[in-house]
């Protein structure tokens, strides 16, 4: 800010507004990329960790789930905290924490000591990963917001593939020793890293009219997303008790109270958690409608896949992440082109991605029809290639066509709102595609489980492009 003199007046200029530079749009970018990276890694992990700490299947259900309810739980509280405390602040302090987690989990005695650890490291994710979308949105305007948040999704739709070839990797590898505990220590370094560059690369950003914790929705939204999302992923493994059930009916009403507290206090002019006026917009109203089957049923296929290739097919962990490495580079080359193909054929791009996925989709069901269980890189490859190209015109223009509206004040809630739905999403898709799966391999085999599996999916993307139809022709 600086001062002129006019007469006995002191006028003050603004204060230019904070700039995100290559560097710093780096450091987020790996920051958005830690905590997915880590939701998918531990698929191939499982059953080393199952071998290593002598964990039940139930437990093993809870280190996926432990992260995946913390993180989801979380996410717009931590929105609404950066917004409040400087993003900046709150990103560092969720970077230094996610560190010492993934440490915690690296260093787990015993299978609940990991899902105490992977809880706490949810938790800590949630804190840092708001402030990505938020810093993008309040630093960056026109065609730089448009390559940052296509960038964004790209990130975040490598890492989803990434995660599970990295830990077949680092399992195989069996460095020092650690067998799967380096799928976690592995984070440290580059938390290390990353906290160096953010301290000197990040802006410093916040809402101009921050608005305080809505303590009320805070806890409903907990309590919503518990009751749901615990019974979904603990109730096949633990034989459905009665509190999974009981869970389940609390659910909708936990739901019904929460919309009813944000409404009362969106209409009073106070400042709930979750602005119903936010959905106002049609762009994040319709797209974050396609994001839920999109997600849904990419992380059901994930897991689903490595198991069956490991247990099913007979792949080591390597050769089990290595055969998704196809959909990784056709999903990054194909995300490249996304801002342009966007901006001349609008959001039909988003349709032409889900047509493209659903027939990678097919490739894939037709290579385990005629190849199982002699399946691998060879036999997915085709399948796998079209499928990450359908994705990478998914994923990244969804993300900037929900935000596309979203003002700077509130970009720590959009994102929030945002990252909620993706996460709990993917926590859905593990719960409902997985026990889906592991309930028909006894009747049904492997082979035709997986099928059915891939079938459920294909229905998951009928309806993703189904309703991309609906999205406004044009991305602001």
């Amino acid at each position: 800010m600086t001062e002129t003199l006019t007469g006995a007046t002191t006028v003050r200029a603004p204060a230019a507004a904070p700039t995100l530079t290559g560097p710093g749009l780096l450091t987020v970018l790996l920051a958005a990329a830690l905590p997915l990276v880590d939701f998918f890694i531990v698929n191939v992990a499982l059953p080393a960790i199952g071998a290593g700490l002598h964990a039940s299947e139930a437990v093993l259900e809870l280190v996926v789930a432990g992260y995946g309810v913390t993180y989801a739980v979380l996410l717009v509280l931590g929105g609404r905290l950066g917004d409040l405390f400087g993003r900046r602040r709150l990103f560092i302090a969720g970077m230094a924490a996610f560190g010492v987690t993934s440490l915690a989990c690296g260093l787990a005695p015993d299978a609940w000591s990991l899902v105490a650890a992977r809880a706490a490291q949810g938790a800590s994710a949630a804190l840092m990963l708001p402030q990505v979308l938020a810093t993008i949105q309040a630093t960056t305007t026109g065609g730089r917001r448009a390559r940052a948040m296509s960038l964004y999704g790209a990130t975040a739709g490598l890492s989803m593939v990434i995660g599970q070839i990295l830990g077949g990797v680092l399992v195989a590898a069996d460095i020092a020793g650690t067998g799967w505990r380096s799928i976690f220590l592995v984070n440290v370094p580059v938390v290390v890293l990353g906290l160096v560059l953010a301290v000197r690369r990040v802006p410093d950003t916040r809402s101009r009219h921050p608005e305080p914790v809505d303590v009320p929705g805070t806890v409903l939204l907990a309590v919503a997303l518990l009751a749901l999302l615990a019974p979904l992923t603990e109730g096949r493994a633990t034989g459905w008790p009665l509190w999974t059930w009981l869970s389940l009916a609390v659910f909708p009403v936990t739901a019904w109270a929460f919309y009813a507290v944000e409404r009362r206090a969106d209409r009073l002019g106070h400042t709930p958690l979750l602005p119903p006026s936010l959905f106002a917009a049609p762009s994040l109203r319709r797209g974050l409608l396609i994001i839920v089957p999109f997600s849904l049923g990419f992380s059901g296929f994930m897991f689903v896949i490595a198991l069956s290739l490991q247990q099913g097919a007979g792949l080591g962990p390597v050769a089990a992440g290595l055969a998704l490495a196809p959909m990784a580079v056709s999903f990054l080359l194909v995300s490249l082109i996304g801002p342009r193909l966007i901006a001349r054929f609008g959001t039909r791009v988003v349709a032409t991605g889900s047509a493209l996925q659903g027939i990678g989709v097919l490739l894939i069901a037709l290579a385990v029809w005629l190849d199982w269980p002699h399946l691998g890189l060879g036999a997915l490859l085709p399948g796998a290639a079209v499928a990450g190209a359908g994705q990478a015109l998914q994923l990244p223009n969804l993300m900037r066509i929900v935000l596309a509206e979203v003002p700077s004040a509130r970009a720590g809630v959009g994102s929030g709102v945002l990252t909620t739905t993706q996460q709990a999403s993917f926590a859905l898709g593990v719960a409902t595609l997985g026990a889906l799966f592991l309930s028909l391999i006894p009747h049904l085999g492997m082979r035709d489980a997986l099928l059915a599996a891939l079938v459920t999916q294909l229905g998951a993307i009928l309806v993703t492009g189904l309703l991309s139809l609906r999205l406004p022709r044009e991305v602001g």
